[in-house]
């Protein structure tokens, strides 16, 4: 399995036409919830930590709402990003999900866990208007996941008893999310070391 991984599902740039300051209290809210979770947030912690007065940061994100919701969709930009690159630097169903499992392991690396991990976790205090962008989060990951797999296993991978290409992508994305919460001490390499053997009994 690699070693490093340049790419992962969090990092930046991703600007979407938002100001440099924007950005930086959208990279500090993303650790903050990464670390601690969505009501870990708050515009005095964040003003403090970034120097500006919270009229600044209602200035360029309205809201805590609108704050999570731009960093979800920005977060889903580049977990598709990441995902596009893996399809173009691996060719083998093995090689794929290896580097998949690196890159997702990227906010381990930083002491957190997967953002739409823990939105999910807190899902019953999200405003209604962004709950529907972390479940397409999980459904775009499943389908690509999928898809990979049903290729793989054309290829001569197997599904080493389970009944479908669907079925393998659910478990494994379950697995993926669930092993952050339950390696070690969230050791990045207890964490890869337990993928491996799932990705070993697939592929």
């Amino acid at each position: 399995m690699a070693k490093d991984a340049s790419a992962t599902t969090d990092n930046r740039p991703d600007t979407d036409g938002r100001s440099e300051t924007a950005d930086r209290i959208l990279d500090l809210v993303q650790e903050r919830i990464q670390r601690r979770g969505y009501n870990a947030v708050s515009y005095g912690d964040l003003a403090e930590d970034l120097d500006l007065t919270t009229a600044a940061i209602h200035y360029h994100l309205l809201s805590k709402a609108d704050m999570v919701e731009a960093l979800v969709r920005r977060y889903r930009r580049q977990s598709a990003a990441m995902r596009k690159a893996l399809l173009e630097e691996h060719d083998t169903l093995v090689g794929r999900l290896e580097e998949y499992v690196q890159r997702f392991s990227s906010p381990l690396r930083r002491g957190g866990l997967c953002l739409c991990g823990v939105l999910a976790a807190d899902e019953s205090t999200l405003p209604e208007e962004f709950q529907q962008e972390v479940r397409q989060f999980f459904e775009e990951h499943e389908n690509w996941l999928a898809e990979v797999i049903e290729t793989g296993v054309t290829d001569g991978g197997n599904l080493q008893g389970c009944d479908t290409p669907r079925d393998v992508a659910r478990v494994f994305l379950a697995t993926i999310e669930g092993a952050m919460l339950t390696s070690p001490d969230r050791s990045p390499e207890a964490y890869t070391e337990t993928l491996q053997l799932l990705v070993d009994s697939i592929a």
